[in-house]
C-alpha cells in the first residue's frame, strides 16, 4: 500500500485501529466486525447532511429573491428619474427614498414554502443559550439594585428608543384604507425654518371579491399647496374632475388582500408659519453652569399630537439636572446624557407649555433638540369620504385609519 493510499484513507484506518484497541487492550473483534461496525450508517450524519442540504436550498431561494428585489427597485429608480413629481412610495407602504410607485396593481407573490429541517429523534445534546427576555430582566434588576431608575415599555425599550407607531385598529372593514404621513422637520435654533417635507399616501387593501370593483371620493382641504400623485393604473381624468380614484378599466378589481397605494402627496416648504409645533430652547450661562428654559407651542390647533418628547442632550459626567418648573414628566437617562421632556397630549386645550433646569455646561452642549409624537389626525387633512360600487354607485361600507408620525423633527 503506497504513502498516497495511506493519506486517503487515514481516518478510514484509524478508526479501524479504533475497533481493534480500546484503552490500549486488543478487541476480541475479527475482520469481518471491523468491516461491518467501519461500514455502518451514521444517523447523526445523516441529520447533519440533511440539515445542510435544506439550509442551502434556503440560501439560494432567499438570493433568487434578493436579486428579483433589487432589479425591481432598480427598474423603479430609472422610472423616477424620468417622470415629473417627486420620490414614491412602494406599494406596501411609506418610505422618504426616491423609489417610485410600481406601474401595476398585482398581488404580492407568495414565498413557496421550504422543508423543513429534519431534526434527530433522540434527546439534543446542544449548548441551551438563556432567553433574551430573561436576560433583560436580570440585567435590571441589577441596574435597580444600584440606584438606577430604569424605565422599560411592553417591547423591552425605553419609551423614548421604541419606534413611535399607532396601535392597528380592532375592527376593519372588508375596504380598509390606511392614510399615512411622515415628516421631516430641520429647524435652526435662533429661529428659520431650514427644511419641512411632509409625505403622505394612502393605501387600500380590500378583502372581499365582491368589492374589488369600487371607486374612492376623496376631500382634499389642505390649502398649503401640497403636491398630489396617483398610481399609473389609477384614471387621471376622473381624479381631476371627480376627486374619484378609480381604475383606467373599470371592469377590473383591486387586487385582494394586498396593500395597494392609490394616492400618495408631498409638501415641502421653509414657510415657518406651517411649523405644526414650534420648540424654542434657550440656555444661558449662570455662575455654576447654565439654565436653560425650553418651552413649545402647537401652532396647527386641528392637530391632537401624543406621546410627546422632547429630547434635550445634557452634559456628561456633572450629575443629574435641576428641575424647576415643569408642565408635564420628565427622565433624566444618564448613560445617554439625554433629559427627555415627557407630554401625552398637546392639543388645542394644552398648547403650551414650559420646562426649566439648571445644570453644569455650555450653551451648545443642549443642542441638538430632537422631537417625536404619533397623531390620530392628518395634518394635510386628505381622506377618502366615500366609497362606491362603480355599477350602480350602491355605497359600500369602509374603514379608515389616520396616522402622523415623526421621522426626524430636529432643532439644531
Amino acid at each position: 500500500m503506497s504513502l498516497s493510499e495511506i493519506s486517503e484513507h487515514c481516518f478510514d484506518l484509524i478508526f479501524a485501529f479504533d475497533e481493534i484497541v480500546a484503552l490500549g487492550y486488543r478487541e476480541n473483534v475479527n475482520l469481518a466486525q471491523i468491516r461491518t461496525f467501519t461500514e455502518m450508517d451514521s444517523h447523526e450524519e445523516k441529520v447533519f447532511r440533511a440539515v445542510r442540504e435544506t439550509q442551502e436550498r434556503e440560501a439560494k431561494a432567499e438570493m433568487r429573491r434578493k436579486a428579483k428585489e433589487l432589479q425591481q427597485v432598480r427598474r423603479d429608480a430609472e422610472r423616477g428619474k424620468k417622470g415629473p413629481g417627486f420620490g414614491g412610495f412602494g406599494s406596501s407602504g411609506m418610505s422618504s427614498s426616491n423609489t417610485a410607485i410600481t406601474d401595476t396593481l398585482i398581488e404580492v407573490e407568495k414565498p413557496k414554502p421550504t422543508p423543513a429541517p429534519v431534526r434527530s429523534s433522540g434527546p439534543s445534546k446542544a449548548l441551551k443559550l438563556v432567553g433574551k427576555g430573561k436576560e433583560v430582566d436580570e440585567f435590571v434588576d441589577k441596574l435597580k439594585s444600584e440606584g438606577e431608575n430604569i424605565i422599560l415599555s411592553s417591547t423591552g425599550k425605553r419609551p423614548s428608543e421604541a419606534s413611535k407607531s399607532l396601535p392597528p385598529p380592532t375592527h376593519t372593514e372588508s375596504v380598509h384604507m390606511r392614510v399615512e404621513e411622515k415628516i421631516t422637520l430641520t429647524c435652526g435654533r435662533d429661529g428659520g425654518l431650514q427644511n419641512m417635507e411632509v409625505l403622505g399616501m394612502i393605501t387600500l387593501r380590500v378583502s372581499d371579491e365582491k368589492n374589488g370593483r369600487i371607486r374612492l371620493k376623496f376631500s382634499n382641504n389642505d390649502k398649503r399647496g401640497v403636491q398630489l400623485q396617483t398610481h399609473p393604473n389609477v384614471d387621471k381624468k376622473l381624479f381631476t374632475a371627480e376627486s374619484v380614484i378609480g381604475l383606467k378599466n373599470p371592469d377590473k378589481s383591486f387586487p385582494l388582500k394586498s396593500d395597494v397605494g392609490v394616492l400618495k402627496w408631498r409638501l415641502q416648504t421653509t414657510d415657518e408659519s406651517f411649523i405644526p409645533l414650534t420648540i424654542n430652547c434657550w440656555p444661558s450661562e449662570s455662575g455654576t453652569g447654565c439654565d436653560v428654559n425650553i418651552e413649545y407651542e402647537l401652532q396647527d390647533e386641528c392637530l391632537e399630537l401624543n406621546d410627546v418628547v422632547i429630547s434635550i442632550p445634557v452634559p456628561s459626567g456633572v450629575g443629574a439636572p435641576v428641575i424647576g418648573d415643569l408642565d408635564g414628566e420628565y427622565r433624566h437617562d444618564s448613560r445617554r446624557n439625554v433629559l427627555e421632556w415627557c407630554l401625552p397630549v398637546i392639543d388645542v386645550k394644552n398648547k403650551t407649555g414650559s420646562l426649566e433646569f439648571s445644570i453644569p455646561g455650555q450653551p451648545n452642549d443642549f443642542f441638538p433638540v430632537n422631537v417625536s409624537f404619533v397623531s390620530k389626525g392628518s395634518y394635510c387633512d386628505i381622506q377618502v369620504i366615500k366609497v362606491s360600487q362603480v355599477d350602480g354607485d350602491s355605497p359600500v361600507r369602509f374603514s379608515t385609519e389616520t396616522s402622523f408620525v415623526v421621522d426626524k423633527y430636529e432643532i439644531l
